[in-house]
C-alpha cells in the first residue's frame, strides 16, 4: 500500500507495461516510451551491453530528465554507461507521489525485463522520497540515493533494508537539510548522510563533488568495477 501518511485506508495500486517503442539518439542512447496501463512513460536510456547494473534517475515535483546539479543526470549516466545502465525517467503526472512510486517500479520492471539487476535509485527533493518508497517495495533495488529530500513518503524508512545516501545542501530554502537528518536518523544501517555547507536545494554548489560521491557510490551498490575517472 503506497499510501499510508496520505490516507491510510488508500487502496492498492496497480500499474503493468502494455508496449515498449525505442528510438534511438545520435549518441548511442535511447528515447524509451513505455505504454503502461495508467498511461505513458517517457524514459531516456542510457544501455551498457557490458555490466548487468543500473541505475533509475528521477527528479523532483515537475519530474523532467535533467536532475539537479547542472543536469546531473546527464552527466551520470553518460560517465557511468560503461558499467552499468541508466534509466532517467520522467513521471507520468509529476506531483502526484503514488504515482510517481508507481513509475520508477514500471522503470525497474522494464530494466529486469531486459535482463538487468541489481537496480539502484537516485532521486531528488520530491523524487528523494519517492525513490525511498520505491526501494522499500521493490526488491531488485539494492540501495537509494535521496538528494535534498522532502519529509513526506519517508515514514517507514526504517523497511528500506538497503543501503541509503542522502545528501543535502545546508543552505536550502527550499526543503530544510533537517528533513535529511531526519530520515537519517530514522533509517537503519547501512546509511550515510553528506552534507554541502555552501550548497542549496538544486546543489548546483557542490556540483563536481556530488558527481564524484554517487558515481563512487552507484558503483559500489550496483557495479562491479571502480568508477571512471573524470579526466
Amino acid at each position: 500500500m503506497l499510501g499510508e501518511e496520505a490516507n491510510d485506508d488508500a487502496r492498492d495500486l496497480e500499474l503493468a507495461i502494455e508496449g515498449v517503442a525505442a528510438h534511438p539518439e545520435h549518441d548511442g542512447n535511447l528515447r524509451v516510451l513505455i505504454a503502461t496501463s495508467r498511461g505513458e512513460l517517457r524514459t531516456v536510456l542510457h544501455p551498457c551491453g557490458d555490466a548487468p547494473g543500473a541505475t533509475i534517475y528521477v527528479g523532483g515535483a515537475l519530474g523532467g530528465f535533467e536532475g539537479p546539479a547542472n543536469d546531473l543526470y546527464g552527466r551520470l549516466a553518460n560517465r557511468l554507461r560503461p558499467q552499468m545502465s541508466g534509466l532517467r525517467l520522467h513521471y507520468r503526472r509529476p506531483g502526484e507521489f503514488e504515482e510517481c512510486v508507481l513509475d520508477v517500479l514500471a522503470g525497474v520492471s522494464f530494466l529486469r525485463g531486459f535482463g538487468a539487476g541489481p537496480i539502484a535509485l537516485v532521486g531528488h527533493s520530491f523524487g528523494g522520497a519517492v525513490v525511498i518508497k520505491a526501494g522499500e517495495l521493490s526488491e531488485p533495488v539494492v540501495g537509494v540515493a535521496a538528494l535534498s529530500s522532502q519529509l513526506f513518503g519517508t515514514r517507514t524508512v526504517e523497511r528500506l533494508g538497503k543501503p541509503l545516501l542522502l545528501v543535502h545542501g545546508m543552505r536550502d530554502g527550499v526543503l530544510d537539510y533537517a528533513a535529511s537528518e531526519d530520515i537519517h536518523a530514522r533509517a537503519l544501517e547501512p546509511k550515510r548522510l553528506v552534507l554541502y555547507a555552501e550548497a542549496d536545494h538544486s546543489l548546483t554548489q557542490a556540483a563536481g563533488d556530488l558527481e564524484e560521491l554517487l558515481a563512487s557510490w552507484l558503483v559500489e551498490v550496483a557495479g562491479s568495477t571502480p568508477p571512471i575517472s573524470r579526466n
